[in-house]
């Protein structure tokens, strides 16, 4: 199988797994900061939606302009966004939404252009393959998914 569909079928594996084991997770739990800098799972998976995002952006603007620089302030994104007061639901909804749009533009990305690039460097230039994007994006899931349902 192409590793880029099989990155696609590991985060439509990783959503639905997840989605079952946030069952387990209490309000007061989802909404625990470990310290008042931290972010807490509510954040983490705001985190996590302001990623896919990001990367739903960044694969579609890099097939078609190559090089454009497209930065993610992961701190200012949860803050502004203000994930901490948000409903549980919502949040658990719109990530798990934003994971199906980011397989349908994984699996619709012509393999000629997975190796266009963008920019995510801050104050000097970052510059990474779609196809990195995508294998990226699986890791860093994965990480804070054992963060949240640890």
């Amino acid at each position: 199988m192409n590793p880029v569909l099989a990155c696609k079928n590991e985060i439509l594996s990783l959503v639905n797994q997840a989605m079952t084991d946030f069952e387990s997770i209490t309000e007061e739990t989802w909404n625990d900061k470990p310290q008042p800098a931290k972010w807490s799972k509510k954040e983490l998976l705001g985190h996590l939606i302001d990623s896919a995002s990001n990367n739903i952006r960044r694969l579609v603007v890099g097939q078609y302009t190559q090089g454009v620089k497209i930065i993610y302030h992961q701190d200012e994104w949860v803050f502004y966004q203000n994930y901490q007061e948000a409903d549980i639901a919502e949040v658990k909804t719109l990530w798990k939404l934003l994971n199906y749009q980011i397989c349908r533009v994984i699996e619709n990305i012509p393999e000629k252009r997975l190796q266009n690039t963008c920019d995510t460097g801050k104050g000097k230039t970052e510059l990474h393959t779609l196809s990195y994007f995508i294998e990226d994006y699986v890791v860093h899931l994965k990480y804070h998914l054992n963060q949240i349902t640890a």
